[in-house]
């Protein structure tokens, strides 16, 4: 009797530690060319990167991880537990979101599907690698004209730096506008928009939708807008 119950509980606690509990949110794909290693699901939680989900690939190439998701907020898909060289930041939601990348280059382009939030934020990624490019080579005018002295060329590159710079945050600021149902609007607002104005910082927020309001970036957002405010009282 003894050894039947010693047998039934090791069947229970095994049971208990192969069923795996599933989330809202399922990411699922594959990376090709991964033999061995081991990818984690992770999210920050207040200022800490916690993993939330993760699974050995040993031999398969294809993995299923999930969390979940009471608000839309970024996630980071790594390898091997590395959040520096080696990541994929995206938008998790709600329902299934397929990744699909290669384990050569992990990271950097990889097919992101499921999410409207991702997509949403690629969209704004394409011409904010345009104004990256510009700024770069803005940087590298700067050097040249300053090693060789040409006092004009550095004042004129001043002035239309500050003119990319504003175009930039009038190109932001008129994106969120118009995703104002999106949760990348307060996203960007709090990751994108360190150029603007309290004034269009405030026309952003009072475009968001109450969904969007009542959101995790909504909130974090509106607290960000709270702080600079009272800052200006002082």
């Amino acid at each position: 009797m003894k050894k039947f119950i010693t047998v039934l509980s090791l069947s229970i606690i095994l049971f208990a530690c192969s069923s795996k509990k599933e989330g809202n949110m399922i990411v699922q794909g594959q990376i090709k060319g991964l033999k061995k290693g081991k990818l984690y699901l992770q999210k920050m939680v207040d200022t800490v990167l916690v993993s939330v989900d993760s699974i050995a690939l040993l031999g398969a190439d294809t993995f299923k991880l999930t969390d979940n998701v009471d608000s839309p907020v970024l996630y980071y898909l790594t390898f091997d537990g590395n959040t520096t060289d080696k990541r994929i930041l995206f938008f998790g939601e709600k329902g299934t979101i397929t990744i699909n990348d290669k384990v050569d280059n992990f990271g950097s382009f990889p097919n992101i599907s499921g999410s409207k939030n991702q997509e949403i934020l690629d969209r704004y990624n394409v011409v904010r690698k345009k104004f990256q490019n510009k700024r770069l080579d803005f940087i590298k005018k700067d050097f040249d004209a300053k090693r060789a002295k040409d006092e004009d060329l550095i004042k004129q590159l001043e002035v239309d730096y500050k003119r990319l710079v504003k175009r930039r945050v009038l190109y932001t600021t008129n994106f969120a506008i118009t995703n104002s149902d999106s949760e990348v609007a307060p996203y960007l607002g709090l990751t994108e928009m360190y150029d603007a104005s309290l004034q269009m910082l405030d026309t952003v927020n009072n475009t968001l939708s109450p969904r969007v309001k009542e959101s995790d970036y909504g909130k974090r957002f509106q607290e960000y807008l709270n702080k600079i405010k009272a800052a200006n009282k002082e």
